[in-house]
């Protein structure tokens, strides 16, 4: 079974109060997702493996470590997954890229797929989909799904705030995928959203209705 990892770090607890704040605007808000996705990605990286090398400082040869293993490819859920790709790059700058664009059903909750672009070499990469929201579960599930349909082995799963509902989703569905948030919150209402949660993020994001 995937572990759920609530990243309880004082400065995305912080952070993520003025994320939650309805009268935060549009520009702070894109700040705030960036920074958090950086915090995040800075502990869902933590077990990356690494090797040793040999570099000559100003003084002297010294053996240090370098990222072994496979590389790693970022792939957000579109839209508001993409508000989390630039502090990720900030710490991991040779990923690439992807892209799923999913859109949930109003009427049953269930997503739509719409779009999918992965790195052609995304089988040999650790992927990392990145969503803010985890709440039914369903897009994260699908996107998954999608990313292991084509070809890749290691895959984990990022968000900012999560509903027990989604936690559940995607454990059933994927038990060996990993989950790192910052928040885990009540539930979700009858409209499919996190509560407390933090609104619409994607809207919050892009200044939309």
């Amino acid at each position: 079974m995937g572990n759920v990892n609530v990243i309880s770090h004082p400065l995305v607890q912080h952070k993520l109060s003025f994320l939650r704040d309805k009268h935060t605007g549009s520009k702070e808000f894109r700040e705030l997702v960036e920074e958090l996705a950086m915090l995040l990605t800075y502990e869902a990286t933590r077990d990356l493996p690494l090797a040793e090398t040999q570099v000559e400082t100003p003084i002297c040869t010294a053996t240090t470590k370098v990222l072994a293993g496979k590389k790693l490819g970022i792939v957000p859920i579109l839209r508001a997954g993409l508000g989390m790709v630039d502090g990720m790059l900030n710490l991991i700058p040779a990923a690439k890229v992807g892209h799923i664009g999913l859109y949930r059903d109003p009427e049953t909750l269930s997503p739509v797929d719409y779009y999918c672009k992965l790195p052609p070499d995304v089988q040999e990469r650790d992927i990392i989909i990145v969503d803010p929201m985890l709440a039914t579960g369903g897009s994260a599930v699908e996107a998954i799904t999608i990313v292991k349909s084509a070809g890749c082995k290691s895959i984990r799963l990022v968000n900012l705030i999560a509903a027990p509902e989604g936690i559940e989703a995607v454990h059933k569905a994927h038990p060996d995928v990993d989950i790192y948030i910052a928040a885990v919150d009540e539930r979700l209402n009858s409209h499919g959203y996190i509560v407390p949660g933090l609104g619409d993020a994607g809207d919050r994001l892009f200044g939309t209705k």
